[in-house]
């Protein structure tokens, strides 16, 4: 497997940045996901480390080996698509062996491999059907043998799990998971969808507007992002955010409410910002509810997750999202008191966006 570097790579269509300038490394045996809304570049990203897009500027290597400008034939890497692309005319067995017929493999090697790989995969009943037959979930499955049958330096996915439906979606991920670690293979997958990346990801790369905005681990941009598009983006919902006016340790927020900080954010906020303007940011699970609660606002209404019930409370004309109990029930414009998990607050400047480190 390969250590992949980008070095100051983009890409460029007309004057238009599909990718803004990016240095990005992937370790060896690491699974980075390339998370972001559609347009983002992150697809771009993939095809320019596969040599199906080339770069308009700087320097793609494979363990130190400059590879900008090879075919992707001589790059050494499989490449899942979301379509599956798999031979409608061949065989199941016949499309995971491809690969290895292509560099000339003795048969019984062939043979040993797809065993093995759809053994790994549970479709050996599969092999002797064609892919028009099978289900969406089967047909990936026989997508991923094909990448997995040989031993690249790098498998490449772009959205695998889009074109399935929910049920097929849960189970492929921790399908490709367990693949990932049982083998150690380097990895990088492109996705929109946030749940695949924190629960895949060793590392995710979160993109917009063509730019990285974010490089870290899936609790690194949960609870600390960089920026207030990447606490708005991760989360299901996102990262509560309120503007306020920090002063002398406190934080004037929506809803007269008064937010008192902890000494090491007091420290932070009197250098960063002094007296001023501060966009305050916490997670659903961050919120406590207590009769005696520093913070207050009104039920605006509760939606039942089954293990969880999400609270929607209204701060003047801003709505905060909290994670209870399953069993809470509150009736509408009931009004609640609460405090947050000082530990897990976080402080952005509203000018650049950015978060105050």
């Amino acid at each position: 497997m390969a250590t992949i570097h980008l070095q100051q790579v983009d890409k460029l269509f007309g004057t238009s940045y599909a990718v803004k300038p990016m240095d990005l490394t992937i370790k060896n045996g690491e699974f980075v996901v390339l998370l972001g809304p559609s347009g983002c570049g992150k697809t771009t990203t993939l095809r320019m480390i596969s040599g199906l897009e080339s770069v308009t500027n700087g320097m793609i290597t494979f363990d130190g080996k400059d590879v900008t400008w090879l075919h992707p034939s001589e790059r050494d890497i499989s490449f899942v698509f979301q379509f599956f692309a798999l031979y409608s005319h061949m065989s199941c067995y016949e499309n995971i062996s491809f690969p290895l017929q292509a560099k000339n493999e003795p048969k019984d090697e062939i043979k040993r491999k797809v065993s093995q790989v759809a053994q790994m995969l549970r479709i050996e009943s599969l092999l002797d059907k064609r892919p028009g037959s099978l289900s969406g979930g089967d047909q990936q499955r026989v997508a991923l043998a094909r990448a997995l049958v040989r031993k690249p330096a790098a498998f490449l996915m772009d959205e695998p799990l889009g074109a399935l439906d929910a049920e097929f979606r849960d189970s492929m991920r921790a399908e490709i998971k367990r693949l990932h670690i049982e083998q150690g293979a380097t990895t990088v997958y492109v996705t929109h969808d946030q749940i695949e990346a924190m629960a895949m990801a060793d590392k995710v790369v979160v993109m917009s507007a063509a730019e990285v905005q974010q490089v870290g681990t899936p609790l690194e941009v949960y609870y600390d992002p960089s920026n207030l598009f990447v606490a708005k983006f991760i989360g299901s919902p996102g990262m509560n955010l309120l503007k306020g006016h920090y002063e002398n340790g406190t934080v004037g927020l929506p809803g007269d409410n008064l937010l008192t900080v902890s000494e090491k954010a007091k420290t932070l906020l009197g250098k960063a910002v002094g007296t001023g303007e501060v966009v305050v940011g916490f997670r659903p699970e961050s919120v406590v509810l207590k009769e005696d609660g520093q913070l207050h606002g009104s039920v605006y209404s509760s939606d039942l997750h089954g293990g969880y019930t999400m609270l929607h409370l209204s701060l003047g004309s801003d709505i905060v999202h909290a994670r209870g109990e399953r069993r809470m029930k509150h009736a509408m414009n009931t009004m609640l008191r609460f405090d947050l998990k000082s530990e897990q607050v976080r402080f952005f400047d509203p000018k650049t966006e950015k978060s105050i480190k």
